[in-house]
This record gives C-alpha cells, structure tokens and sequence, in this order.
C-alpha cells in the first residue's frame, strides 16, 4: 500500500511539471518553458497592395535579427515566424489568421498591408485572446471603434497623416479638394485630414472618392478641378496611383496645388510632375537620423543587393523590436494578460527614433516627416529632403476608441 501511495504521489507531481511547461507562459514557477515562441505574420505577397508586403517582411526579419543580436532568441527560447499571404482579400486573411491561430498556434500575430485584411481580423485576436501587433495598415478604426485590447498598433494612423499632411497646407481660408479609394483606409485618412485641416480653418470643399482598384481617374479627377480648389489633397496607397492622369490633366497647369504623404520609391518614380510638392512622408531612408536606422540601411543593403530600405520597411522593423522588448520584460512569458499590461505604455526605440503604445488605445506614438520633393542628381525619382521633424507628441491622433 506505502509503494502504490508514494508512486501516485510522484506521477501527480510530474503531471503538475508537465503541465507548467505545455501552456507557453515562462513564469509563475516550475521549470522554464523552452519552446518556440511562434508569431504568424499576414502580409500582401499578392494583390494591390504586394510591393508593401515585402517591405514589411524584409523589415521583420531585421528586426527580429537586430533586437535578439542575431540569435532569433529570447530569454532561451527561439523564435519562429510563419508567413501568410492574404492576397489582399479580406476573405482569404479571415482564413490565413484562423489556420495561424488554429493550426500553428502562435503566440502573436503580425499584419496586415491591407486596412480592409486587417479589419476582418481584428475579431479572430480578440476571439483567441491572442495580440496582434498592426503593420502597416493606417485606418483609424483598427484603433479606433473596432479596437479591442488585444490590438497593438506600431502603423501609424490615418489621424497621424492627417495632421502632418495638414500642417504643410492647410491655413485659414485655404480650399482644399481630397481624392482617396473608397474604402476603411481612404475614407478615414479624408475624414482625420478634414478635422485637421479644419482645426487650421481650411475648408473642404469637395470629396471624390474612387474604385481602389480603378485605372482610369478621368472622372474623379474632373469632377475636383471643376470645385476649383487651391489644393488638391490626395490619400492613396497601391501601384494603381492617379498621378500620371493628374498631370495629363494638367491639374497643376490649372492652379491647383497637389500635395500627398510621399509613398514608396517605385510610386516616386510616377511622380515626375510634381517636383516642388510640399507633403509629409512616413519614412525615407536618409531622413531618420539615430543608429537602429543606420544599422537598417546598412544590413538592408547587404542583404537584399543594395536595395535600401522602402517606405513600410521600418514599420516591419518595428514591430518585432515591439514584441521581443515586451518578451525581454515577460522573461519569455508569453501569457497573454502579463504582455498587455506590459506593452501598455511602452517605450522602445526603433529606426524612427523612440516609439510608445498610447496606454488609451495602443497606438504607437512616432514621428513622422514634413518633406519637399526635388530632383536630384542620381536618382530616377522625386527625393523626399526634409523640412522638419514631426515629433511623435506634434502626431499624436485623438483618442478614437471611446
């Protein structure tokens, strides 16, 4: 009877062993969990949106690459990513979340390019109790009235273009058309420049809105210069840009000034016309100035046949410095109530400088760039050269989530 009562004792006792090393977490005591720590990463590597989706994967890889020193571990368990391609399709990112989450079972998600994937997806994160670190989609609602706490965010937002799109144009009496797609992403960057611009005494005196997969912008792009306004302020994301139909058009030729966030350097190459155009950009490699984004471009240009990093390559960056400097704080626990109450409020730096999730509504606080676009020798596209810095508190959106 002892013999059987001590054996029970001790399968008990590895039971409990087992069981604190099978769940994840790497604290509360018992022996350290050494497995995986697996992220799923939703990116565009077909569809509109394709050429963002490899920005975004080449810049996570660095990152994962510069915040573990270059061993893909922390705090003694490695890191894997699985990468998935939504096609730009909400419907088919509804199905690469559920088998990331369903299948792989990973610790964190990762994405989308696309505002319209992302959005699907919000509800899978909350629904699996599951982070889900937003790059690089900008619309508001991803922070804003379809928030929930599972939701990081180190994009930008539509709000945080706003304003810095704002500051360059818009004064008191000033009239300004917008031109954006018409879906989550265009319609909130109008309606975030509107308040903005508004707030400087701008008036909006007309909103066009167009197919996100049109070619032909004839019709939209009358329809503003009849409006006949001073400037013509343009939201768009996609290689379908209108900026070769705005200068067939001869819209500027009209007297009306275009300005636009400066995309990335294949969309620079269509926007020969508008040299001397005054915006804001997100991110041009030689604009930041701190080490993480020398390092970038240094390792970026190693690894990839001298390419520099592209607009959304900083944002991939980003987001996995996010996750490994919260899994730095966990020690590796990746419960998932221990990594909100640590990421709310955080502060890391990254390849734009010092980035912060707003404890409000998890939104990275960050700077962005007031920029002019002028030829330059060597270059096949407009330059972005700055004008100023926009500091992560002069960006920062109003709370949106209430």
């Amino acid at each position: 009877m002892l013999v059987m009562v001590l054996l029970f004792a001790s399968a008990c006792g590895d039971e409990e062993a087992g069981g604190s090393t099978s769940k994840g977490g790497g604290g509360g005591g018992g022996e350290k969990n050494t497995e995986p720590i697996k992220i799923g990463v939703l990116a565009s590597q077909t569809g509109g949106l394709e050429a963002y989706g490899k920005q975004t994967l080449r810049g996570f890889e660095l990152g994962l690459a510069y915040a573990t020193d270059g061993t893909n571990k922390v705090a003694g368990r490695e890191i894997k990513f699985i990468v998935e391609d939504t096609e730009t399709k909400p419907e088919v990112a509804v199905q690469k979340a559920t088998k990331l989450l369903e299948e792989d079972e990973v610790d964190f998600l990762v994405g989308s390019s696309s505002s319209g994937d992302t959005l699907a997806v919000l509800p899978l994160a909350e629904e699996y109790e599951k982070i889900m670190i937003v790059e690089p989609a900008a619309a508001d609602s991803i922070t804003g009235e379809e928030f929930n706490k599972y939701i990081f965010r180190t994009a930008r937002n539509s709000s945080q273009d706003a304003v810095a799109g704002a500051a360059a144009i818009a004064k008191k009496g000033t009239k300004i058309a917008t031109l954006a797609p018409d879906y989550s992403f265009g319609r909130d960057g109008v309606a975030a420049f509107k308040e903005a611009a508004e707030k400087l005494g701008a008036e909006i005196i007309h909103e066009e809105y167009a197919d996100p997969a049109a070619t032909d912008f004839t019709s939209n792009i009358q329809k503003i210069v009849d409006k006949k306004p001073e400037y013509l302020f343009v939201v768009w994301a996609g290689a379908n840009s209108p900026w070769n139909q705005i200068a067939d058009m001869k819209v500027q030729e009209k007297g009306i000034k275009i300005s636009t966030g400066a995309p990335d350097i294949a969309a620079l190459a269509t926007m020969e016309p508008l040299v001397g155009m005054e915006g804001f950009t997100v991110y041009y490699h030689d604009l930041p100035q701190n080490d993480i984004n020398k390092w970038l471009v240094d390792e970026h240009k190693k690894k990839f046949n001298g390419d520099v990093p592209d607009l959304f390559t900083p944002g991939g960056m980003s987001a996995a410095i996010a996750i490994v400097e919260a899994l730095k704080k966990t020690e590796g626990d990746t419960d998932t109530d221990t990594l909100i109450s640590t990421m709310e409020g955080m502060s890391f730096e990254s390849p734009k400088g010092k980035m912060t999730f707003r404890k409000e509504d998890h939104q990275a606080l960050q700077s962005l760039y007031a920029i002019k676009l002028e030829k330059k020798d060597g270059f096949n596209y407009p330059v972005p050269v700055l004008i100023r810095e926009l500091s992560p508190e002069e960006t920062a959106p109003p709370i949106r989530n209430k």
